[in-house]
């Protein structure tokens, strides 16, 4: 039986942690915060309640896969699943609308011709299908084997060429993609919006992002009744019945280091946990920053997904009266200047009016009688390197620019009123939460995405094996990356590396 100390009770870390705990390892998992959860937070006042991190989930297998491997109780008796149907509804910048069913490529085609004109369904399909392509040839590598030290291969972009004509030549970039295939500017902006809800600019983002549409539309969407919160909280009872100890506001300020190998942590207390292994959980460019290992600086690391700059912005709208029987969970509200928000991106300001996503739960357990609780979200910097750019919210989030977060914030609302008729007569009020928020809960004002092939390699995560013997990387900024479904895998791989060691090959 070995000790093993976790650093941060994020979901990857939780994952890890208690797949460890189930094959006999002694695990104690060190949170620097008051809880566990990571980024899957959420904010309660006056009986209303929203989730501040991912509202939805995609591949629920992944954590189908966690319960059943760490128990008895399967997923569907630890929470309560509901698939999301219709999984959307977009509303474009022309006053056109679509709503899409959830899991259905044909349902999606008819919707998109139906909504959009003859030849969109099908356009959209044929991408679908050189979706598909990229996917097979990424998911087991990506996904669910640990990276390997040489990841030359993954430089190469794995969405393939249309065939014929000037065409042949590969598309670069996601946006590309839309221009050149889908050729339609509606089309185009549904298939940017799954980048942008991953914290990725399409402009930059490589066209193997394909991948995320395709994902979403063949396995589906899903929810959790009482909030994403729920399945943090199903996650953490897991690990307290496996045996895992949780220290939480204990913050870990250094990994001792014996003879080239990890022997334990130092706290911020200044006491210390011996280990045999160590496993991170905290953001791996906020571990480097912070010197915690001190082999190397970050800058020395290849893969820290330097290209992902982007955080979340957050509207909490506590509704006066009911929600509408027709209303849709997910309405995403496109920007008329898709240009222009890629440009703020680039160039790390806010943009005169994002792309905005509006959740809208049927789900009595997040407010109060006869009540509404809406989530309006959007895709902003968030910082580059280790200081924070000229925005509101400032550096480090000392303070900042109240006017200015209130105004962006008064831009998302009134996009949001595309989604919500009637929105403003019927707020309460509203809490806004921005990549300082982030900052102070998770050690990083960004987001991590999910590795994609192509660019390079700029958006491969840490490897799960550090340099160091002994140290392991697990959660969002770690392979395969961030998301609830990816840092379920994240956790896994970590296991299975330590458990197994240089035989294990990835997840079945």
């Amino acid at each position: 039986m070995a000790r093993i100390v976790v650093m941060g009770a994020g979901m990857g870390a939780m994952a890890a942690a208690a797949r460890l705990a189930v094959v006999g390892h002694r695990v104690t998992v060190f949170e620097r915060t008051g809880t566990y959860g990571g980024a899957v937070r959420r904010f309660e006042r006056a009986g209303f309640a929203f989730d501040t991190g991912p509202g939805l989930l995609h591949l629920p297998a992944v954590w189908r896969d966690f319960f059943v491997k760490t128990g008895k109780e399967l997923l569907e008796e630890c929470v309560e699943l509901v698939q999301v149907d219709p999984a959307s509804r977009h509303l474009f910048a022309d006053g056109t609308a679509v709503t899409l069913p959830n899991a259905s490529r044909a349902g999606v085609v008819s919707a998109l011709d139906g909504a959009l004109g003859g030849g969109a369904g099908e356009r959209w399909g044929d991408f679908l299908v050189r979706a598909r392509d990229a996917w097979d040839r990424s998911r087991r590598p990506l996904l669910e084997e640990p990276l390997p030290a040489e990841t030359s291969r993954f430089a190469r972009d794995p969405y393939p060429a249309l065939k014929g004509g000037l065409l042949r030549r590969p598309a670069r970039t996601l946006a590309e993609v839309g221009r050149r295939e889908l050729r339609d500017a509606r089309l185009a902006a549904l298939l940017e919006s799954h980048a942008l809800a991953y914290g990725f600019d399409p402009a930059t983002a490589p066209a193997a992002a394909a991948v995320l549409p395709y994902m979403e539309q063949t396995f589906g969407t899903w929810y959790v009744r009482g909030g994403m919160r729920a399945l943090a909280d199903a996650v953490h009872e897991r690990c307290l019945a496996r045996g895992v100890e949780f220290v939480l506001g204990t913050e870990v300020t250094e990994v001792r280091i014996e003879d080239g190998r990890a022997v334990g942590v130092e706290l911020a207390d200044g006491g210390t946990a011996e280990a045999d292994h160590v496993v991170v959980g905290a953001p791996v460019p906020a571990l480097y920053r912070d010197q915690i290992l001190p082999w190397a600086s970050q800058d020395e690391w290849p893969h820290h997904q330097s290209a992902v700059r982007t955080g979340r912005f957050t509207v909490c709208l506590a509704l006066r009266g009911t929600r509408a029987a027709d209303a849709a969970h997910r309405t995403v509200v496109h920007s008329p200047d898709r240009a222009g928000e890629s440009a703020a991106l680039a160039a790390g300001r806010l943009c005169e009016r994002p792309t905005v996503v509006v959740l809208r739960p049927d789900d009595e357990r997040l407010r109060p009688g006869d009540h509404e609780a809406v989530t309006v979200t959007a895709t902003v910097p968030a910082g580059t390197g280790d200081r924070m750019p000229d925005l509101p919210w400032g550096e480090h989030a000392a303070g900042g620019d109240a006017e200015g977060v209130e105004a962006f914030a008064d831009r998302m609302t009134a996009a949001a009123e595309a989604a919500v008729p009637g929105l403003r007569e019927r707020l309460l009020w509203r809490e806004v939460r921005t990549p300082a928020d982030t900052l102070r809960e998770t050690g990083t004002p960004r987001v991590p995405g999910p590795a994609l092939a192509g660019a390079g390699g700029a958006l491969l995560p840490a490897a799960n094996v550090s340099p160091v013997p002994g140290v392991y990387f697990a959660g969002g900024w770690s392979h395969p990356g961030g998301g609830l479904a990816h840092s379920g895998m994240s956790g896994a791989l970590v296991a299975g590396l330590i458990v197994e060691g240089a035989d294990f090959r990835g997840s079945q």
